[in-house]
């Protein structure tokens, strides 16, 4: 009996960075959380939310998430209509392809980049086009109109960490038939952000996700900002009660504390820059990061060589398997000392 789509079926999936169950006995820099803990004034919320007998948790949440929306327009400067909140910004990854790409229809994305975009589409039974990267960090033989659904643009791109500029990003939005979708999950490491382009384009979208900034990995926060008609579409096809109680309590309070958030952010930002010069010192070829990770690759591009020798000291990095990056390691920024201990190491593996 064939119970299962073809696709479904015989897809490979998706595999998310290696959990540790004895966390804490690592240096744990494999898939870009943040080192820090979150705002102390998350915990208050979540407490406050939660009572003192747990009572407010056999009622269901908020379905618009109207709290975060307010809160998140305030500080990007958007109505509140422009927003949908997200249990991650995967899931409003995989609802922009179910809302727009049906099954043999067309989107594209760069390569290298999230992989779970193709993951994604595969399930919807969509196509996908990939385009690549030149030696300066553009696409190459993009065309002059793109006539595909959606367009993925990750920028700073994972895992290479270069941003895209504006104006570039800008001139793409142009050539696009469908949604520009800029992913910007690392943007508030980064030197700009394409969010004014919402507001000139009507085919443009931004994603952000709380997993890195807002060091809310454990709570999966996400959101959009596109045109309300969109947002709309996209509230028609989400779980109705998508964010849980605690969450919501936890967004408010990470977007409205942000000298912690900025404070954070600085030191991210601060210990990449000197990570990136000393591996530069002990011959690692480093791409310039707009990240919260860098990627590095040893002098004899032999990536895994150095990723077994920091596994050996448990120390965890992110080894893809895509053979266009063997040749290096993506590794996340931890604190100043566990890159302390990180650049020590790679100096013992040499």
């Amino acid at each position: 009996m064939n119970l299962l789509r073809p696709n479904i079926r015989d897809m490979k999936g998706y595999v998310p960075g290696f959990q540790p169950d004895d966390v804490a006995s690592w240096i744990k820099l494999n898939t870009n959380e943040n080192p820090y803990p979150p705002s102390p004034k998350v915990m208050e919320a979540i407490y406050e939310e939660l009572g003192a007998d747990g009572a407010s948790l056999r009622t269901y949440p908020s379905a618009s998430s109207s709290k975060l929306r307010e809160a998140a327009g305030e500080l990007y400067g958007f109505d509140p209509s422009w927003i949908i909140m997200a249990n991650g910004s995967d899931e409003v990854l995989n609802n922009l392809i179910r809302a727009c790409a049906g099954e043999g229809e067309e989107i594209a994305l760069v390569h290298p980049s999230y992989s779970y975009y193709a993951t994604l589409a595969e399930i919807q039974g969509a196509r996908v086009r990939c385009f690549g990267l030149t030696a300066d960090f553009r696409i190459a033989d993009f065309p002059e109109r793109y006539e595909g659904k959606l367009f993925f643009l990750t920028s700073p791109n994972a895992p290479l960490g270069f941003a895209f500029p504006i104006a570039y990003v800008e001139d793409l939005a142009r050539r696009c038939d469908g949604l520009l979708v800029i992913d910007e999950a690392y943007a508030d490491f980064a030197d700009g952000t394409a969010l004014e382009l919402v507001k000139k384009y009507d085919n443009v979208v931004v994603t952000r996700t709380f997993s890195k900034s807002y060091a809310l990995a454990g709570m999966r926060l996400g959101l959009a900002i596109a045109r309300p008609e969109i947002i709309t579409a996209l509230d028609k096809i989400r779980d109705h009660y998508n964010l849980d109680r605690l969450a919501q309590a936890a967004c408010v309070a990470a977007l409205r504390d942000q000298l912690y958030f900025r404070d954070c952010c600085a030191r991210i930002r601060e210990t990449r820059d000197w990570f990136t010069l000393e591996l530069t010192a002990i011959g690692y070829d480093v791409i310039p990061s707009q990240g919260n990770f860098v990627f590095a690759a040893p002098p004899d591009k032999n990536g895994k060589r150095v990723y077994d020798g920091l596994y050996g000291k448990k120390i965890l990095v992110r080894l893809l398997s895509d053979p266009l990056l063997a040749h290096g390691l993506r590794i996340s920024i931890g604190t100043r000392k566990e890159m302390e201990r990180t650049l020590a190491a790679l100096r013992e593996i040499g």
